[in-house]
């Protein structure tokens, strides 16, 4: 993969995450109760704007990760990333090591 694309997916994945994260703490301040909390699909593909359920718990553990997402099932990009969980509703997946873990970091804003 090139360098640019790897730039690329990690951009797309760090933009989806940061409005994850808007939405998850918005039901937190708002005390908004509910089972599952509708997330965008944390892939790296440009046109992708699925929606994901997850709850609370869930998402918090994927967010302790900055190389870790949550993704629709079978959008992974194995060139740059690997499945670490597979669950019906989302599966989990973490970034490989070299640029796209490094652009993870970089742009994850709770680290």
């Amino acid at each position: 993969m090139t360098d640019e694309r790897t730039q690329r997916v990690g951009e797309n994945e760090a933009l989806f995450r940061v409005v994850n994260d808007e939405v998850h703490s918005l039901n937190e301040r708002f005390d908004v109760v509910a089972d599952l909390l509708s997330a965008i699909c944390e892939c790296g593909r440009a046109d992708c704007t699925d929606r994901l359920e997850l709850r609370a718990p869930e998402y918090e553990a994927i967010r302790r990760e900055p190389t870790w997402f949550a993704i629709k099932p079978g959008h992974d990009t194995p060139d740059v990333e690997t499945v670490i969980e597979r669950h019906d509703r989302y599966w989990v997946v973490e970034k490989h090591e070299g640029e796209a873990a490094q652009i993870a970091r970089s742009t994850d804003p709770r680290s």
